[in-house]
């Protein structure tokens, strides 16, 4: 079973005065399967958080269809996704723990039930449970990201969608991420991140999404797509070029 399925999403942003239409994603067209870890690839640029936007209706696409768990996205489907924004905003005069409290009762309302386990439960698979009472402001980079994804695994989601989560981040705070990463994997959850490198996919993925100008390239089990090119780096050079000559 597929847990995200995207139809033919297109997407045009309209252009200033003296400027063209950008048509930025084109028949964008891929599934995820469940369980698994979905590495989506490509340059900065290429179309990476349009298409996570879109997934999301937070831009209305063109055209196009987006199920979850094979529905349309619903309250009951939202429950059950975790989601990281590469520029999450954070409210500074909040505390990590309100924070997160915040988030719970976006997805349950006022219930308090189970929210005090499950908050103690992320804050400390993060490393910030002793910060939970400071104000986010006086948070690090690496501890803002780190309790960004607090609150995305704050309710044990099914699928877990990460926008660039290890952008920015110090050596140390690249390799936590990642330990949560595969300790979410662990738990069986199915995981779709973004990175324009391509190191992190090779790490943690076993099926891979790459997208180029708004278009996909591929879509498959990431070892067949490394047993054929024997590098991610070769492969990437390889497919851009071919779409180049599909351009014209």
């Amino acid at each position: 079973m597929a847990v995200l399925e995207i139809k033919k999403i297109n997407k045009t942003f309209k252009g200033g005065l003296f400027e063209k239409n950008r048509h930025v994603l084109k028949d964008v067209s891929f599934a995820l399967p469940e369980g698994q870890t979905s590495g989506f690839v490509g340059s900065n640029g290429a179309g990476k958080t349009t298409t996570i936007k879109c997934i999301f209706d937070f831009i209305r696409p063109d055209s196009g269809e987006v199920l979850f768990f094979g529905k349309p996205l619903d309250n009951n489907a939202k429950t059950r996704i975790g989601y990281l924004p590469e520029r999450p905003y954070l409210y500074e005069f909040l505390t990590g723990m309100e924070f997160l409290r915040l988030h719970w009762n976006l997805c349950y309302g006022a219930s308090l039930k189970d929210f005090h386990e499950r908050a103690h439960e992320a804050l400390k698979k993060v490393d910030l449970f002793e910060a939970k009472d400071r104000r986010l402001r006086t948070y690090s980079k690496g501890m803002l990201q780190r309790i960004g994804i607090a609150q995305a695994i704050l309710t044990r989601p099914d699928l877990l969608i990460l926008d660039e989560p290890m952008s920015g981040l110090d050596p140390d705070g690249r390799a936590m991420v990642k330990d949560i990463l595969r300790e979410e994997q662990r738990r069986g959850v199915s995981l779709f991140f973004s990175s324009h490198l391509l190191q992190d996919m090779e790490e943690l993925c076993s099926h891979l999404v790459v997208v180029n100008h708004g278009e996909i390239l591929y879509n498959g089990v990431l070892n067949t797509f490394m047993a054929e090119f024997q590098s991610l780096e070769k492969a990437f050079a390889v497919l851009k070029k071919q779409q180049e000559v599909r351009r014209g």
